[in-house]
C-alpha cells in the first residue's frame, strides 16, 4: 500500500512539470537553432515583436579560398556582396498562422543570391519544413531542418 501512495505521490508532482514545458507560446516553438539539410550552415531564429527572423550563426567552412571570413559574394546588390555570411539574416518576416505554420516570410539563399517567398512547417519538436518558392508554394522546393540542442 505505501508503495501504491508513493507511485501515485511521485505521479502527481510529475505532472505541474510537464504541463508547465507545454504552455509554452506554440508559436514560440519555432525559436532556437537549426541546421540546414546540407549541414553547411545553422540559423538561429529569434523573435523581433511579432514577426520571427533566422540569421546564419554557424558555418561548416566558414572562410573563404583566401582564409577570410566567407562574403555574401552572390547578391545582386553590390553594396552586400562585402558583407559576412556569418550573422547575416536569411529568413525575414515569418508570421505564426496556427497549426505549427508560419508564413509571409522570406529566405534569403547566398549561395544563388536570390530571394524566396516562403513558408515554415513544424512537424514535430526538432523539425522544420522551410519551403522556398516564387508566386505559390506549389512551385517550390522545400528543405528540412533539424533543431540543434546546445550543450549548457
Amino acid at each position: 500500500m505505501k508503495r501504491i501512495f508513493s507511485i501515485l505521490f511521485i505521479a502527481t508532482l510529475c505532472v505541474p512539470f510537464q504541463l508547465s514545458s507545454q504552455s509554452a507560446a506554440p508559436e514560440d516553438a519555432i525559436m532556437g537553432v537549426w541546421e540546414t539539410g546540407s549541414g553547411k550552415a545553422r540559423v538561429q531564429i529569434k523573435k523581433f515583436k511579432n514577426t520571427y527572423y533566422g540569421q546564419i550563426v554557424w558555418l561548416k567552412e566558414p572562410l573563404n579560398e583566401e582564409g577570410k571570413p566567407k562574403v555574401d559574394k552572390n547578391n545582386p546588390d553590390e553594396s552586400y556582396r562585402s558583407k559576412p555570411l556569418l550573422g547575416y539574416r536569411n529568413l525575414l518576416g515569418f508570421e505564426y498562422k496556427g497549426n505549427n505554420l508560419w508564413e509571409n516570410g522570406t529566405i534569403y539563399d547566398p549561395e544563388s543570391g536570390s530571394t524566396y517567398n516562403c513558408k515554415i512547417e513544424m512537424p514535430d519538436n526538432n523539425t522544420l519544413n522551410i519551403r522556398g518558392f516564387i508566386g505559390v508554394s506549389v512551385f517550390g522546393r522545400t528543405d528540412v531542418w533539424k533543431r540543434m540542442v546546445i550543450a549548457k
